[in-house]
């Protein structure tokens, strides 16, 4: 019989690291789905850009956070030994708690991903930072690159709005 692979102490830090933060998991949900209502709220009650933009950001870094715990969540239920052999690793990815992890992860990414093409308020520039980009050279608005999400085109304050009171995220989920 063959000898069981020893895993790595890299990989063992790696999955304990990942372990830790699949724990926080609920709880970065709960402050997901506590900025997404909070920029509901504020779509809601007609509040300025500036206001709206930065709940866009703070939900954005809230999705950020709770899809990075999804992923790591992913991988600590496949195990140590996944870091190191990817046999191992394909095989577990089969199973069906880490294909529902991988959807769960999947769809937050996507959510990221779609709020942040159509979430976030984009502010008028500056007189002072169009300036500043003028000395600057070829960082300007017509070089084509994207400095920051502010940069990146999206729709008005309203266009995210969903009809009624329900965010996206849903109010409860239990993947384990």
């Amino acid at each position: 019989m063959a000898k069981r692979t020893v895993v790595s102490q890299e990989a063992t830090a790696k999955y304990e690291a990942d372990a830790a933060l699949a724990a926080r998991f609920g709880d970065l949900f709960s402050q997901a789905q506590e900025a997404e209502q909070a920029l509901r709220d504020a779509q809601s009650s007609r509040a300025p850009d500036e206001e709206l933009h930065r709940l866009g950001m703070d939900l954005d870094g809230a999705l950020t956070d709770v899809m990075r715990a999804a992923f790591a969540a992913q991988r600590a239920e496949i195990g140590p030994r996944g870091y190191d052999d990817r046999i191992y690793r394909r095989k577990a990815m089969a199973t069906s708690k880490v294909r529902a992890w991988t959807m769960e992860a999947e769809r937050l990414l996507t959510l990221r991903e779609s709020h942040r093409l159509t979430g976030i308020v984009r502010l008028a520039r500056s007189p002072a930072r169009e300036h500043a980009d003028s000395l600057v050279g070829s960082a300007g608005p017509d070089s084509g690159a994207i400095d920051s999400p502010d940069d990146q085109a999206s729709p008005g304050p309203g266009a995210a709005a969903s009809s009624g009171d329900e965010g996206v995220l849903p109010r409860a989920t239990s993947v384990t």
